[in-house]
């Protein structure tokens, strides 16, 4: 199974981001979620240090540069969503990536005070 460490310049961006209201609350992620051809449009317009921004995680051991060095979406390149963040923590506890997946529940609390989303 590979391993993950938390990516720093994600957390940052992650947080800018709601700090901006750039985000959305509801989102089917199955859907919003990136897929191949949006990466590489991506890519081809903006660094890959922009991109590993999007990702939450780093590879341990993969290359630079790579897709496979990125790991954890959150976002669609745009605005962070918050069922991205629900699926890295979902993801990260399920394979026990247990820094990965603080990480993403510390912004998904983030994400809920900024929104006002409170317990019932």
């Amino acid at each position: 199974m590979a391993k993950y460490e938390v990516n720093p310049e994600a957390v940052r961006r992650a947080r800018k981001l709601i700090e901006a209201k750039q985000y959305v609350l509801d989102s089917d992620w199955g859907a919003a979620q990136p897929r191949a051809d949006t990466e590489n449009a991506y890519l081809d317009r903006h660094s890959w240090a922009g991109y590993a921004e999007w990702h939450l995680a780093l590879t341990d051991g993969a290359t630079d540069e790579t897709k496979a060095r990125y790991a954890f979406a959150y976002g669609d390149f745009r605005r962070i969503h918050r069922s991205g963040l629900i699926a890295c923590v979902y993801r990260a506890a399920e394979w026990r990536h247990k820094d990965v997946e603080l990480a993403a529940h510390d912004l998904l609390q983030q994400l809920d005070a900024a929104a006002g989303i409170t317990g019932r």
